[in-house]
């Protein structure tokens, strides 16, 4: 203790006297020499490090080193900082950790050179005798059963921080430069030195045969800075370099930063995560550069990723998983208590990986671009295409539910343009042209699109719900490329509709003309007087149409309305309940609508859309509506035979895309009037058809809307279930009725305001 307080004073006096500089360097120059004496001295090799002065010392060397700097009039390196590089201290100190010489020393050396790296202000990472101790303590981090993952984790974050403010030394930290050289030097030996003395470099020999730069015009100085390199100048990898890593050392910084990922002590992988957003966040397309095409990170990121997603239980419920809230990436450090937290079987893996596939969604949206694409590229090629893909095309209908159920969670969770993009083109491929029906069955290119609908009409109830919610979770992702690839492209030149020159004469005529498209229904005597009891009666006609003689064109407001009671009137009064239940109005659905059109005009904002649909419908030889309406069109059609839950989600999907403000597909499925091709089909005409074979069915069933109210009770939860009859036709008769309503809503609010 008598040569603690020696010191201790000596310290002081060196702050108080006239010449502070010259001794703060004595007293910096004692600690060091206190450190190496100690070592000299000692006969106890078992003795913890703590239980030495040499931690105490460590911490004067720091602190007079900050103060120092403090102290600094100018921006010059100060006589102690240039003491410890010119006499390799932390090269030494470096040693002394590897050796673990005390016990614990390793400790003491993480520690001292995060706070040198954190608190000294002075760029230090370009200078030799600064940056390569740094790289080979580097290395000595992210080894097996370490017991300093903790410390290393923070210097790692040190290091990381100093390389945000200044970007310029990355390449020399991730040893771009090294592995450049050594490269170069395997294919060239004999001209190795010549081409170096040339450039004015001089190479000496590091850990493994790597070869670090060094100054070589006269003996270098300890503190002598490297050359600020970037991508593209002075000998270092060009920008354009070729996308494919170079060799990298599984102990470099990347490397040993996602081995720290994978601590199970949170402190340390926290720190670990933040220090590769660090990097990732780095400004300027040379970082994303160097990022992308010459280390590791993207390859370990998506790796990591399958890796999680991997050990996600194969007994997981598919119920859980469409439940799961959006994940973010810190919720792996939890603030609750487990208790409080959504728990089931399986639930540990579910969130690991959500909170991963987040976690890269972060580095995606900080990412230059060119990082960014490189990143969502390995995660499709290695967990999309690689993993998920073979999952969804297994044979095993619990798998398929499974990863189904699973990839509609990712889904909700990706909002990043250049991962959703890969994901777009994973799911629905890159084909812009209208599709021929022949095409659906043969084009092998679609395979994984052609599936994934087909499962839309699957056998498996839960499969084909599953699946629909997919392409649900699809439709509120903001891509143009999703609504342009499943309906758009089919619609683009109006093929579903006959030429204009049949005239407005013609108009009046189009609900009829749906009516004749089955001569089964237009032989049937009640769907012909399918209206003749309804609650509008005689005084209220089914449809009002504007006298053509008076004006050449209604106006948009009476369009709107005629669409809206078109969709009102289309059950008929004796396969409605809604009016004996409270609260089961179609006001009920205007709110939503409402919202759900706010949110996806907000979505397709920028998508070019345009105002009004073409004049001319393009002639076709056979107009085709594409895979994906075919099986929702095949879906309602069987309504009345479908699962509750089922019809549920399909009449979703095609409120969903009834909401878009495309006018080819806002006439395709919400304008009743429209004149339809031969041999084409609308979701008015289709619904048309559902209503004739409905008419023809309830004429069987006694006590009908007596029934209906009963099961309408049911599903509202005002009264207990009971066993009736005919319960899948009646339950999609109400579900039928409640779309109907949803559909006029979305037409509704859909009228331009001025007009509403």
């Amino acid at each position: 203790m008598d040569m603690l307080n020696k010191l201790t004073n000596l310290f002081q006096q060196a702050l108080e006297t006239r010449e502070p500089t010259v001794n703060l360097l004595e007293s910096f120059v004692d600690h060091w020499k206190g450190i190496t004496n100690y070592y000299i001295e000692t006969t106890d090799e078992s003795r913890p490090v703590k239980q030495t002065d040499i931690p105490w010392r460590l911490k004067q060397m720091l602190d007079i080193l900050v103060f120092e700097e403090q102290q600094q009039q100018v921006e010059e390196t100060g006589p102690c900082l240039e003491y410890l590089l010119q006499h390799k201290i932390l090269e030494t100190l470096c040693t002394l950790g590897k050796a673990q010489y005390p016990p614990g020393m390793s400790q003491q050396v993480l520690l001292f050179f995060s706070k040198v790296l954190s608190q000294v202000q002075k760029p230090l990472l370009h200078i030799i005798n600064a940056y390569r101790p740094v790289l080979k303590l580097i290395r000595l981090c992210g080894l097996p059963n370490a017991q300093t993952e903790k410390e290393e984790a923070l210097f790692l974050f040190s290091v990381c921080t100093r390389v945000k403010k200044d970007p310029y030394v990355l390449n020399y930290i991730l040893e771009v430069n090294i592995e450049a050289r050594t490269s170069r030097s395997r294919s060239s030996s004999t001209s190795d030195e010549p081409v170096a003395a040339a450039a004015g470099v001089g190479v000496s020999e590091g850990r493994a045969g790597a070869t670090i730069p060094e100054n070589a015009a006269s003996p270098p100085s300890p503190s002598s800075p490297i050359p600020p390199a970037l991508p593209g100048q002075r000998g270092t990898p060009s920008a354009s370099a070729s996308a494919a890593p170079g060799p990298q050392a599984t102990s470099g910084l990347i490397h040993v930063l996602m081995h720290l990922i994978k601590s199970q002590k949170s402190r340390a992988r926290l720190k670990a995560l933040e220090s590769v957003l660090l990097l990732a966040a780095l400004p300027g397309e040379d970082s994303g550069v160097l990022l992308a095409s010459r280390s590791p990170l993207c390859e370990l990121l998506a790796q990591r990723l399958c890796e999680l997603y991997s050990l996600i239980p194969s007994t997981l419920d598919p119920t859980d998983v469409l439940g799961f809230p959006l994940m973010h990436w810190r919720d792996q450090f939890p603030q609750t208590s487990e208790e409080e937290r959504q728990s089931f079987p399986g639930s540990d893996q579910l969130t690991g990986f959500l909170c991963w596939l987040d976690y890269c969604q972060q580095l995606l949206t900080h990412a230059p671009k060119i990082l960014s694409v490189k990143l969502a590229k390995e995660i499709h090629r290695q967990w999309l295409t690689g993993l998920l893909q073979p999952q969804l095309l297994q044979m095993s209908e619990a798998g398929i539910l499974l990863h189904t159920a699973l990839l509609s969670c990712s889904v909700r969770s990706i909002d990043s343009p250049a991962l959703l993009a890969e994901l777009v083109l994973f799911l629905l491929g890159s084909a812009t042209h209208p599709e021929r029906h022949a095409d659906t069955h043969t084009d092998t290119r679609l395979t994984l699109r052609y599936k994934l609908i087909q499962h839309c009409d699957h056998l498996s109830d839960e499969i084909s719900i599953a699946t629909l919610r997919l392409f649900e979770e699809l439709l509120q992702k903001p891509d143009r490329n999703i609504v342009a690839n499943l309906v758009l492209r089919n619609l683009g030149q109006r093929g579903y509709a006959v030429p204009a020159a049949a005239g407005y004469a013609g108009e009046e005529r189009h609900v009829a003309d749906t009516l004749d498209e089955s001569d089964e229904l237009e032989e049937d005597p009640f769907f012909s007087d399918m209206y003749a009891d309804s609650e509008f009666g005689d005084a209220e006609p089914l449809l009002t149409l504007p006298n053509r003689q008076e004006e050449s064109r209604p106006s948009t407001q009476i369009q709107v309305a005629e669409t809206v009671n078109s969709f009102l009137c289309l059950v008929p009064q004796e396969a409605k309940s809604s009016q004996h239940v409270q609260g089961a109005g179609y006001d009920t659905y205007v709110h939503d609508a409402h919202k759900m059109f706010k949110d996806c005009t907000a979505l397709s904002l920028d998508w070019g859309w345009p105002d009004a649909a073409i004049d001319n419908p393009s002639p076709c030889s056979e107009f085709y509506e594409g895979h994906f309406l075919q099986v929702l069109f095949d879906r309602i059609a069987r309504i009345l035979e479908q699962p509750y839950d089922l019809n549920l989600q399909v009449t979703s999907v095609l409120s969903r895309l009834a909401v878009f403000p495309h006018p080819h597909l806002h006439e395709y499925l919400l304008d009743p009037y429209i004149s339809l091709s031969p041999g084409a089909r609308s979701l008015f005409s289709t619904l048309v058809r559902v209503i004739g074979e409905l008419m023809q069915r309830i004429q069987h069933i006694p006590n009908f809307t007596d029934k209906l109210v009963q099961v309408r009770k049911e599903l509202m939860g005002l009264e207990d279930e009971t066993m009736v009859e005919h319960m899948a036709l009646l339950r999609g008769v109400i579900v039928l009725e409640e779309f109907c309503k949803e559909l006029a809503a979305i037409a509704f609010v859909k009228l331009p305001m001025e007009e509403q």
